[in-house]
């Protein structure tokens, strides 16, 4: 085959077959395909390209095979179109690479500058293909090796090292692998830097969240004056702000966009702008931007959807919508999911609903090929406690589910208590990701099977998964439940070892070691945590009011208030908790007249229950009563309950009849409340109510509890109910406690004659 052509016909073919494949248009493409058959132009090199540009673009992978094995001797433009071809879907990667690879042991065809720019992306995604891990590890190598080679190759190609496109193209495949230090070395050799050149090192640091450095990058670039920025500088930089909450810096880039017309008008700007307001929690900003916006698309309304349901601004959501619909703008399944996400943390299920509707008419969500809508669904309706629901929508994406769809439903199951649910969804899944682990975990720890819980953390290791900080927030519970400093030392170490810097997981540790009785740990953990949030405060409060250190949890909650932090009623709750075991009747009633008149938010229940407890436990009960009366809102039975405790301590018979009359006429089922009520009224005489009492506790069908212990020794834990005589080493236990027993009296009896 050779560029000379027989007929005068080859350019216009040629021609013709060029818009064929900018149109995608096949069926034309193939009649001419057969008249350049007929015309014996298949010799005909120009007019082979041609056939092999549009079968490549209209994706007939087989007829580019046809025609590029038709072509004795293809230069490097038939070998690019033959790349491009198959590098333009996924699954034909593996073929461009080894393509590639035929393409360089050839003696007369050197790879060009397009050629690396077809190449490296393929790389790119082998890099990025969800496998299993070894097979994932595996293809990472692959990638980086294949690029490696291109880049080797390059280096040995004079025209190619001077081209800062190839520079540009292997810039942009290091960045996109993660390989930061090598892509930064390389920019630095470059003789030639242009505007994509410094756009691919910004890009790279930003997706690799190097936000800091892509910033850096961003400022030196432009007080070099080399170029002028264009939009995808301003895409990038503005996310590198959104991810870094800088309000200050995306508003200076923000001006400096105003100022230049010709980057005001683009919409994807205009569109990054709403997500960076959005993203630094100032919906109004946001909207103010997404408003200047002259020629809004489908992703800056849903970007402006998105920035208000991150801000729980249902009405506003919705009358967006309505502005959306009048526009004539049709939603895609993103808008969709964003109205599911806002309906679920609302606990809206009728806005669900709605969606789910408007998604099975408008079938996106039948035409998904990916079940992420569906996921969105499950999700949303297990969130609004739709578990039915739920349900439903699991069963119909049988054909297409994936691991996140069974998780959806997981997680609601464990939500709703619904346990062997969960159990048999986890049980009958075949795939699993630490997630799923995670879930189950929980689900086992919060239902009181602390064995299960552990036996699955020990199988979830067993599968080569390494616990991550859901994992030990999951299992922590476990260990306060056995009260196992031993395993609570373990996950410690192991947090430790893994280097996890999450504040909500050392808050989780401290408040599990003040349950575990070992408050100096928690009390080591907490001063040596650098960086410290309102939880972790609240964990060190509520360890001192556990163990009764009020002056101690006082000074924690102060000093957070003096480092300029906000409480909230679960620390104040704590706070006043401390105050009350302590005894500290007045710092405690300083804490809450400090809740309206210094931190202006409203008491809760459990905050006037405390004080009640706080007064009554200190044996101020006329002073206690007469703070229930005042109270703004109607107590409930836990306040007159606290009330009537320290009756029955203090002997204040009189006033606990009263206390308990109050109580019969509330609908309480707190068996300890009725048995001092029933005390109360005998200490009286009053042996009618004692009476009406029992009758009470009898058609409530209240029973009390059996008294329960648990000790660790040797790593098992061993529980004792009261009246329960299933352990094995019973007998022993009951000997020795005989034992003690008559050692002690001997020991009373030895004293009473001594004195």
């Amino acid at each position: 085959m050779n560029e000379s052509c027989s007929k005068p016909d080859y350019q216009i073919f040629a021609s013709i077959l060029k818009s064929c494949a900018a149109n995608s248009n096949i069926k034309l493409g193939k009649c001419l395909h057969s008249s350049v058959i007929k015309l014996g132009l298949r010799s005909c090199l120009l007019v082979s390209k041609a056939l092999l540009n549009m079968y490549g673009k209209c994706k007939a992978l087989n007829d580019c095979h046809l025609i590029f094995d038709q072509i004795s001797h293809p230069d490097a433009v038939t070998w690019n179109i033959m790349l491009s071809g198959l590098a333009g879907t996924r699954v034909h990667d593996a073929e461009v690479m080894k393509l590639f690879n035929a393409m360089n042991l050839g003696q007369h065809v050197k790879a060009s500058s397009v050629t690396a720019a077809i190449v490296l992306p393929v790389c790119v995604r082998l890099n990025g293909l969800n496998l299993g891990k070894s097979v994932h590890s595996y293809v990472i190598n692959l990638a980086y090796r294949f690029g490696k080679e291109i880049h080797g190759y390059a280096l040995h190609r004079e025209e190619l090292v001077a081209d800062v496109s190839v520079a540009n193209s292997l810039v942009g495949f290091y960045s996109k692998i993660g390989r930061m230090q090598e892509a930064e070395s390389l920019f630095k050799r470059m003789h030639t830097k242009d505007l994509v050149s410094w756009n691919s090192m910004i890009a790279g640091y930003t997706s690799n969240g190097e936000w800091l450095k892509g910033l850096e990058f961003f400022k030196k670039f432009n007080s070099l004056n080399l170029a002028e920025p264009d939009s995808i500088t301003f895409l990038t930089v503005l996310s590198t702000c959104a991810n870094l909450q800088n309000l200050q810096a995306g508003k200076q880039i923000h001006g400096y966009i105003i100022r230049r017309s010709s980057l005001r008008d683009v919409t994807s700007v205009g569109n990054s702008l709403v997500n960076f307001y959005s993203k630094c929690d100032d919906p109004i900003a946001a909207f103010r931007s997404f408003s200047l916006v002259h020629k809004k698309d489908l992703i800056s309304w849903n970007s402006i959807l998105d920035a208000l349901a991150d801000g729980q601004l249902v009405n506003e959501f919705l009358q967006q919508l309505r502005c959306m619909f009048r526009e004539g703008v049709e939603p895609d399944s993103v808008t969709i999911i964003t109205a599911l996400q806002l309906g679920a943390n609302a606990r809206q299920s009728g806005m669900v609903k709605q969606a789910h509707a408007f998604s099975l008419r408008s079938l996106t969500l039948l035409v998904n090929k990916e079940p992420t809508l569906g996921n969105a669904l499950i999700d949303a309706y297990a969130r609004c406690e739709k578990m039915e629901y739920a349900l439903k929508i699991f069963e119909s994406l049988s054909g297409k589910m994936n691991v996140v769809t069974c998780n959806s439903l997981i997680s609601g199951y464990v939500n709703s208590g619904s346990h062997d649910n969960a159990n048999v969804i986890f049980k009958n899944m075949i795939e699993r990701d630490l997630t799923t682990w995670n879930l189950m975990v929980r689900a086992y720890a919060e239902n009181d099977h602390p064995d299960e819980a552990l036996n699955l953390f020990h199988e979830l290791q067993n599968h080569e998964m390494k616990p991550d900080t859901m994992t030990i927030m999951s299992i922590l519970p476990v260990a306060t439940q056995m009260a196992s400093v031993q395993m609570l030392n373990q996950c410690h170490g192991y947090v430790i070892r893994a280097c996890f810097q999450d504040v909500q997981l050392k808050g989780a540790l401290l408040d599990a070691y003040s349950k575990c009785g070992n408050i100096n740990s928690a009390c080591k953990l907490f001063t040596s945590t650098i960086h410290k949030d309102l939880v972790t405060f609240t964990s060190m409060v509520g360890g001192y009011a556990m163990h009764g250190m009020g002056e101690e949890a006082l000074g924690i909650y102060y000093q957070m208030l003096e480092l300029g932090g906000k409480p909230d009623h679960v620390i104040i709750t704590a706070v006043l908790s401390a105050c009350s075991h302590a005894g500290l009747v007045d710092e405690g009633l300083e804490v809450f007249r400090s809740i309206n008149e210094v931190h202006r938010i409203k008491p809760t229940m459990e905050q006037y229950t405390c004080v009640v407890d706080l007064l009554a436990r200190n044996g101020r009960i006329t002073d206690a009563y007469s703070f229930i009366t005042s109270m703004p809102v109607e107590p409930t039975a836990n306040i007159w309950g606290a009330l009537l405790g320290a009756c029955k301590n203090y002997d204040a018979v009189e006033m606990g009849c009263v206390v308990a009359d109050r109580l019969l006429n509330i609908k309480d089922d707190n068996m300890g409340n009725f048995v001092v009520m029933s005390n109360i009224y005998a200490a009286k005489a009053k042996w009618e109510e004692v009476l009406e009492i029992r009758r009470l506790m009898k058609t409530k069908d209240l029973k009390k509890p059996a008294g329960c212990s648990w000790i660790e020794v040797d790593g098992r834990k061993h529980v004792f109910i009261a009246g329960d005589t299933s352990h094995p080493v019973r007998t022993n236990i009951f000997d020795m406690l005989c034992n003690l027993d008559n050692m002690s009296r001997s020991d009373f009896s030895c004293e009473s004659r001594i004195i």
